[in-house]
């Protein structure tokens, strides 16, 4: 059966299982917005290329699947590049398709040409310039195994205008065989037994949980682990959600923003058990005093990721829900007697610190950010998925927040993109269209992809957004605080739109808080209301975050309340 590029191009996204498609057309993907309305795909017009990586971002991660763009060549490929490095840095598996100038033009400095393939070389997982129409269908096999396979990352596929108008006969490719890519799943069983030893010898061990629970699904395995072993647990940013963060052994989030308890803990402990993490900088601090008396256990599926930043005493490369289901294993062969009362003097310190150095805040007659946070939590019962812009806004949600399942903290960790939260939370609508959807936003992150208020308008996506309103830019305004005597260089708007009248004119809700007292009140309504919302909460100008590690410091010298 002959078929042209685009036509090829729609049986392979139906092969993978694709649904839903992000995207913005322009005129190298004509024919392929063309072969769209021979299909049963839900496309979502996005007003931004960067919003539509993001959108997709947030869909793979509310809906477990491999998000899909789809964009025009030169500027919209470009536009995708700060979207595609947030994927990349969080390990989210998402295709970008862009159109490319026709084959003969390449190198010519055609309208609208750019090098996207050379451009994203150092940010995708892997990217594809196809040239033939007849290697498509493989390359497109191939780029979706890449995202979802391994630790999961952004594949992008570069697409020439002849090619996608060309013809040819369409087979399926079959199973996708790659000599150079075999992702190890099952770990080493004899570095898995060096663990258990560890742990029946530790008097003082810690669980460190990362994005690779969540993306694994190795939450309830972890659940398992932790309470058999009797370990503490703590995790990084992108861990929230990957153990109950109401269970008794729950830590809280580590490192330059962490607990109190969670940062101490680490410090002191003896064994470090580190699954699905890559000890990133945000996390350990100074790394010479980074659980200094510890052994370390790193397991993670890429072993590039194992000891890049901190020495491990026992390496284990493999999957994490399958490394940790092993362990269970092992576990439950080994007599656990005695494993309580050897764990008790540990538990109780932490108990301690979580006692007397709990998170806090002090109350005054102004909105406190942590306040409309516990507020939502309480009215949304922990039940919500959460996706952040970045700065104040992300590390109120991350603390104040309870995560107990995966996939309910959607935020840009490890490239911190502000920008991030509403084209997210759309794209977790449209992943989990039975869920309320909030993005908590700082009102200068909102504005960096505020007219995708239109998509969700457009689209009836009743995606909720929660501005912390105070006027400044608020993470680098408190370092100013801290480390520059209170010169607020650019850091204050010194003008802001109207939130209310702006949701108002992009056909939303638009609703304001002003007093403490006016919180619940707004919240209640803006989940109520029907469609998109914008809740403005007009909270405390110089609010800062703590507790909060300065850079350079090791995670114990932390400045508190």
């Amino acid at each position: 059966m002959k078929l042209k590029g685009a036509q090829i191009l729609m049986k392979m996204l139906q092969a993978e299982g694709v649904d839903t498609i992000f995207g913005y057309p322009g005129g190298a993907v004509l024919d392929i917005y063309d072969a769209l309305m021979d299909t049963d795909f839900r496309h979502i017009l996005v007003r931004h290329e960067q919003g539509a990586v993001h959108a997709a971002d947030g869909y793979a991660r509310a809906s477990g699947k491999v998000g899909v763009c789809l964009v025009t060549s030169g500027p919209g490929a470009t536009n995708t590049v700060t979207g595609i490095a947030s994927a990349y840095l969080d390990s989210i598996p998402v295709v970008i398709f862009t159109g490319q100038v026709p084959t003969h033009l390449i190198g010519n400095d055609a309208f609208q040409e750019v090098d996207i393939v050379g451009i994203t070389r150092p940010c995708t997982k892997h990217n594809y310039l196809v040239k033939d129409v007849r290697n498509l269908a493989k390359t497109i096999k191939e780029a979706f195994h890449l995202a979802r396979s391994g630790r999961p990352g952004p594949v992008l596929i570069d697409l020439p205008k002849d090619v996608v108008n060309a013809t040819a006969t369409f087979k399926a490719p079959g199973e996708v065989r790659m000599r150079t890519y075999n992702p190890t799943y099952k770990p080493n069983i004899r570095q898995l037994q060096k663990t258990i030893d560890l742990i029946g010898k530790a008097k003082k061990p810690v669980i460190f949980s990362g994005g690779g629970i969540v993306l694994s699904k190795a939450h309830e395995e972890l659940t398992r682990f932790a309470r058999k072993a009797q370990i503490p647990v703590t995790s990084s940013l992108m861990g929230l959600g990957g153990f109950p963060g109401t269970d008794d052994l729950w830590l809280g989030m580590l490192g330059m923003h962490g607990t109190f308890r969670a940062n101490m803990a680490v410090t002191e402990c003896d064994l470090l058990i580190g699954i699905g993490v890559r000890f990133d900088d945000r996390v350990t601090g100074k790394t010479d005093e980074f659980a200094p008396n510890a052994k370390v256990v790193q397991i993670d599926i890429d072993p590039t990721s194992i000891q890049k930043n901190v020495p491990v005493s026992v390496p284990v490369v493999g999957d994490c829900r399958t490394s940790l289901s092993m362990l269970n294993d092992l576990l439950e062969k080994i007599d656990q007697e005695g494993t309580d009362e050897k764990r008790e003097p540990w538990l109780k310190q932490i108990h301690e610190w979580k006692s007397t150095t709990p998170l806090a805040y002090k109350q005054t007659d102004t909105i406190k950010p942590q306040y409309v946070i516990e507020m939502l939590y309480e009215i949304t019962g922990g039940e919500a998925i959460i996706t952040t812009e970045v700065g104040q806004n992300q590390m109120w949600a991350a603390q104040y927040y309870h995560f107990t399942e995966p996939g309910h903290f959607i935020t840009s960790g490890g490239l911190g993109v502000m920008g991030f939260g509403l084209p997210a939370a759309i794209g977790a609508q449209v992943g989990a269209p039975g869920k309320i959807v909030v993005d908590v936003a700082g009102d200068g992150s909102i504005q960096m992809n505020i007219q995708e208020l239109a998509t969700a308008v457009q689209y009836g996506l009743p995606v909720k957004v929660a501005i912390l309103n105070n006027g400044f830019l608020g993470m680098v305004r408190q370092w100013q605080e801290l480390f520059y005597q209170r010169r607020y260089s650019s850091t204050r708007f010194e003008h802001a739109p109207d939130f209310v009248k702006l949701a108002e004119a992009y056909g939303a809700t638009g609703l304001r808080a002003t007093k403490p007292e006016e919180v619940k009140k707004v919240l209640k309504k803006g989940l109520e209301t029907k469609g998109p919302v914008i809740m403005d909460f007009v909270v405390a100008q110089e609010e800062s975050v703590y507790p909060m590690v300065p850079a350079g410091a090791p995670i114990k010298k932390m400045l508190l309340v």
